[in-house]
């Protein structure tokens, strides 16, 4: 056991985003007629404070000891969603994934919550034993493979929410570790080629795009071909891959271009969001006294979409203390790994701000239909005790690394 030099700021912006989390649970569940959210305050209490607890305790190892935990822990976590495969079961919209560890009928919880986090510490043992930081595309297999695994099980659920965060946490850490702007570009471009093969005008301006950042940044000859294939292949699998999604992730996505088409149904979500942020103007309509949350007109309101009745109820004045401590939070946890004693450390801390960077961003963004639904929960507000431990357990290792830190980077990777 170690002693910890205590990230005040760090812990009290936990804790306020936890407090502030937890009221607008119940919130939530305040309405004029019963639904599943009327007792979840209770709950959500228990779990912060359980999740507290398992943060000190985390807070009490050394860093050391999560390096070599890392190894481990991963083998574990994907053990864990492969069995979701055939064991796991689904909630709510998404009632035919399989992102539910599932025992004799009760929901324990989400392996993909713990998996974000063994994934940050496995891929910064991966990149913080490194010398020098990856130059060239089969430099990068090892990261690639250490990710891929959980995304890959993750897909398979199917849960692009959580997929959608893994990837973030790859490209994050890559920037972090020293990998040039350019050749995330490169990697990230099959991914952008997917996405835009649904337009040939859009795909060919950056088909063409690419060709010229391959010819100026003059990776091997076999990686830019390979590249190039890619990209070709990524254009001619978007309509299969399509095809292959769950209907309800296609009605979806559909949805997120134009709520309007089922504005009963799958576009009730994000218009019934719209309408809650936008009437709550700038102070709010008061705490407890949102309409379409009253009246359960908006859906998920105690999970998926609570930032809608935090903007209907405390306005754009509670909506800006919210993003504010989010930023606070972010901003502290960048300023760790800047200060950590080794890349291990560094990484460990830049993973999780951008792990809670891509799920605030991705939450508030399908609050206000900027980007599609993905059941993807809101940090220390939605309510769920495996992403609340999870959180916490963040904080805890943030914690340990503030701790142990010691000054500023020397060299490129050293810190």
């Amino acid at each position: 056991m170690r002693r910890v030099v205590a990230d005040y700021p760090l812990i009290l912006c936990a804790l306020l985003l936890s407090a502030y989390g937890v009221a607008m649970v119940y919130s939530a569940g305040q309405t004029d007629v019963p639904t599943v959210a009327t007792h979840a305050w209770t709950a959500q209490i228990r779990w912060v404070i359980l999740s507290i607890g398992l943060a000190y305790a985390v807070s009490r190892a050394s860093v050391r000891f999560f390096e070599w935990a890392s190894l481990p822990l991963y083998i574990l976590t994907c053990l864990l969603l492969l069995g979701l495969l055939k064991f796991g079961g689904g909630a709510g919209d998404a009632a035919s994934s399989k992102s539910w560890l599932v025992i004799a009928g009760h929901r324990l919880g989400q392996p993909a919550e713990v998996a974000k986090v063994a994934v940050i510490l496995m891929l910064a043992r991966e990149l913080g034993a490194r010398r020098e930081a990856p130059r060239s595309l089969l430099e990068l297999w090892k990261p690639a493979v250490v990710v891929g695994i959980p995304w890959l099980l993750i897909m398979l659920q199917p849960d692009l929410g959580s997929g959608m965060v893994f990837i973030g946490i790859f490209f994050a850490m890559l920037f972090w570790s020293g990998v040039p702007l350019p050749l995330l570009i490169l990697i990230a471009s099959p991914a952008v080629s997917l996405v835009l093969a649904f337009n040939t005008s859009l795909w060919g301006a950056w088909f063409l795009a690419l060709l010229a950042l391959v010819l100026w940044y003059r990776p091997y000859m076999w990686e830019g071909v390979t590249l190039m294939l890619a990209n070709v292949f990524m254009g001619v699998l978007a309509p299969i891959l399509w095809e292959r999604l769950a209907p309800y992730q296609r009605h979806r996505l559909q949805v997120f271009l134009d709520p309007s088409i089922d504005p009963r149904n799958s576009g009730w979500h994000v218009i019934q969001s719209q309408v809650a942020i936008g009437s709550g103007g700038w102070i709010g309509k008061g705490f407890l006294g949102g309409t379409q949350k009253r009246l359960a007109f908006l859906p998920e309101q105690h999970t998926d979409f609570i930032f809608a009745v935090v903007g209907e109820e405390l306005g754009l004045l509670g909506v800006t203390v919210a993003l504010s401590l989010f930023l606070f939070l972010v901003l502290r946890a960048v300023r760790t790994a800047s200060n950590a004693n080794d890349s291990f450390g560094s990484l460990v801390a830049f993973g999780l701000a951008a792990s809670w960077l891509v799920h605030v961003s991705v939450n508030v963004g399908m609050t206000l239909n900027l980007m599609p639904i993905t059941g993807i929960p809101l940090p220390f507000f939605s309510y769920g005790g495996s992403f609340m431990l999870a959180c916490w357990l963040s904080i805890g290792l943030m914690m340990r690394i503030s701790s142990e830190g010691r000054g500023g980077r020397v060299g490129e990777l050293a810190i």
